[in-house]
Order: C-alpha cells, then sequence, then structure tokens
C-alpha cells in the first residue's frame, strides 16, 4: 500500500494544486518528486507539528496538502495541530499513515497507535478510508485530493487477498439470508473474518470506508445479531452503529484490537493473534457471542 501511496501521490502532483508534506518519512521514496517539484514536496525535518501547522496554511491559500507519516506520529503527536489548524480553521487536508495498528510493532510502543481512527472521530466531518488492498488505495486517494474536505488513509501492511475499490459503502461478499447475524469487516480484517465464520449462517459485509459509516447499508442488512471486526481499537465504531440501530432490538459484538498495553514486541501477526483478530481468535468471539442467549428482562 505503501508504494502505491508514493507513485499516486506522485502523479498527482501534475496538479499544481497538489502539495506533499513530510516529517522525514518516506522522504527517499518522494525523493525523484521533490527534484521535479521542489517547491511542492516538502520535508520539515522530524517534525510532526509544524508539518500539520504547515499543511494547515498551504490550505488556506487554496493548496490540497496530503500529509504523510506514521500512525502515532501523524495522529497522535500532531493531535493539537490536526484539531487546531485543520478542523478549527476549517480547511481541509489529507493525512495519509502507515504503521497501522500494530505493523511495527519490532520497534515497540512509540510505533503502535491503534487509537487514531478513534482520535479522528473526535473531529468534525472527516471521511476515513481504511483500505483492505493496494489496488483500493488509488482511486480513493484520486477522488480525496480532487475534493475540498478533510480525510483521514489509513494504510498497512497487512492486506487481503482480493481488492473492492467501490467499497465505500457497505458491499456484501456473503448473505446468509434475511434475519440472519450480521458482520461487517473494516479493512485488510476482511479475510480473517471470512475465514472465522466459514459454516456458520453469517452475513458478511465490506467497507475500507468507516467514516461516514454506511448506516442506511447497515439498516437494510442488520437483524438482531451485529458483528463489528475492525483492525484498529475495538469498539470504535461502536457509537455509530448503536445509533443507527437505536429504534429497533439488537445485540453488538465489537472486535478490534484490545485496550490493555501488552508490552511486547513481536511482530504484526503475533499482535493480531494475541488481540483474536485472527481466523481462530475472531471464531472463538463470533461462535460464544451467538451462543450466548439474551437474558429477558
Amino acid at each position: 500500500m505503501r508504494e502505491t501511496f508514493v507513485t499516486t501521490a506522485t502523479a498527482l502532483l501534475d496538479d499544481p494544486r497538489t502539495t506533499i508534506v513530510l516529517a522525514d518519512i518516506s522522504a527517499a521514496a518522494f525523493a525523484p518528486a521533490a527534484r521535479r517539484y521542489p517547491d511542492r514536496v516538502l520535508n520539515v525535518g522530524i517534525r510532526e507539528q509544524l508539518m500539520v501547522g504547515v499543511a494547515g496554511g498551504l490550505a488556506l491559500t487554496g493548496q490540497r496538502p496530503i500529509v504523510h507519516s506514521y500512525a502515532p506520529f501523524l495522529v497522535e503527536r500532531a493531535y493539537e495541530q490536526i484539531k487546531l489548524d485543520l478542523d478549527h480553521q476549517g480547511v481541509g487536508a489529507v493525512l495519509v499513515s502507515v504503521g497501522a495498528s500494530y505493523d511495527r510493532a519490532a520497534a515497540g510502543r512509540t510505533h503502535l497507535a491503534p487509537a487514531d481512527v478513534a482520535l479522528i472521530d473526535t473531529l468534525r466531518d472527516w471521511t476515513v478510508h481504511v483500505p483492505g488492498h493496494s489496488d483500493e488505495v488509488p482511486g480513493l486517494l484520486r477522488d480525496l485530493v480532487c475534493g475540498q474536505d478533510s480525510a483521514y488513509v489509513r494504510l498497512s501492511t497487512q492486506s487481503n487477498a482480493r481488492a473492492y475499490p467501490d467499497a465505500g459503502d457497505l458491499r456484501v461478499l456473503r448473505d446468509a439470508g434475511r434475519g440472519a447475524p450480521l458482520l461487517v469487516a473494516v479493512g485488510p480484517v476482511l479475510d480473517a473474518a471470512l475465514a472465522a465464520v466459514a459454516g456458520l449462517p453469517v452475513t458478511v459485509a465490506y467497507t475500507h470506508r468507516p467514516r461516514p459509516f454506511d448506516t442506511a447499508g447497515l439498516r437494510a442488512l442488520a437483524g438482531t445479531e451485529v458483528i463489528l471486526v475492525e483492525p484498529y481499537l475495538a469498539g470504535t465504531s461502536a457509537r455509530v452503529v448503536g445509533a443507527a440501530l437505536a429504534d429497533r432490538p439488537h445485540r453488538l459484538l465489537a472486535l478490534g484490537v484490545g485496550r490493555d498495553d501488552l508490552r511486547r514486541y513481536g511482530s504484526a501477526e503475533d499482535h493480531t493473534r494475541w488481540h483474536g483478530l485472527d481466523a481462530a481468535g475472531l471464531r472463538r468471539s463470533v461462535e460464544g457471542f451467538l451462543a450466548a442467549v439474551p437474558v429477558a428482562a
């Protein structure tokens, strides 16, 4: 996904309104673009707050900035500047991160950011995209850069086997019939979710755009039981799903990265297993949820 992003963003520099703002991360990958467009590929050094501040200033002049770094540096470290220099000023930028949740677990806690989408969710009217495959990146990035509003694109080293570029709204990939439990998978957890419910009467829908969440599609598909599988902090979209279904009885199982600090290194695959987001872990959670009988009031 990262390489696809670099290629697509470089091509978008043909539009003189586009500027790429970096804080050392991926600077080498963008070096050819910087030589061609020295005024519109800006590397501020390891100063992420300044990176976002520069993007806010560029946006005020009519530029469309693409702002890029690792997720914890881009969203958590520079959150105040995102809030003030973009959101409060009412200007738009496209924030693109790598290192989703625990992709760089071997680098330690400084490189883990499972709460990034939840933080962006505190802001007004942001679009959030979580691609599940590199082929989903070019189209959505072009659309966002050609727009005006603020957006967050969360790239990962984890990937599904197949791309679904048109899956902004919920796309049904497995239909178990009317009234069946509904599982919604976001981004690169789709393949594990499909494997987890193999042989179970569960409808599976996919999206790479959790914000705005496709609440109309959710209401059309959901029965009594809804399972939400997200590759970031568990429960991030629970409030959206709960509000969308507030007028009907339902049960919700929200799965994702747990809140406990594991204080462990390991690989991304290790963390997926430890957080129960591999197929076996998801299967245990889903079976336990479906087997539970609601207690009558």
